[in-house]
């Protein structure tokens, strides 16, 4: 299970918390950041991810790139909605291939809990079907 870590720059106290609160779960899957929020989650948790460029620079649109290869499992982004966005068209985009692949997504902190609980139950197990399905046509 590959999941990708994101937050403006307003949600980034509020992802290194969430992160830090759910450590143990998710020190059990590969992480994925945009730069400067993966550089801040390892410093802060001494978890393993992997860093991307930040998101202005493209590490928006390097996750979109997995998600549409179907090589991505999970997206938890914090977004900022009372502040302009640079990006946001990428951002945008990014949201827009998750609902295409059917990639579970959390844009704040009450749907990410939801997404974190329901990954220690299993409920997201069937993404390993799909990658496993997606791997066979690929052959």
């Amino acid at each position: 299970m590959k999941i990708a870590l994101i937050a403006h720059d307003k949600k980034k106290p509020a992802l290194i918390q969430f992160v830090t609160a759910y450590q143990k779960v998710l020190g059990q899957y590969e992480l994925f950041a945009t730069g400067t929020t993966g550089l801040r989650l390892i410093e802060a948790t001494g978890l393993s991810i992997h860093r991307f460029q930040s998101g202005p620079l493209g590490g928006d649109q390097e996750i979109g790139a997995m998600i549409a290869k179907n090589k991505m499992d999970m997206v938890i982004f914090f977004r900022d909605p009372l502040t302009s966005q640079p990006h946001e068209p990428d951002v945008t985009a990014l949201i827009r291939l998750c609902d295409v692949y059917d990639v579970p997504l959390a844009t704040n902190m009450g749907t990410a809990e939801i997404l974190i609980h329901g990954l220690e139950r299993g409920d997201l197990k069937w993404r390993t079907i799909v990658n496993s399905d997606e791997g066979a046509q690929n052959e």
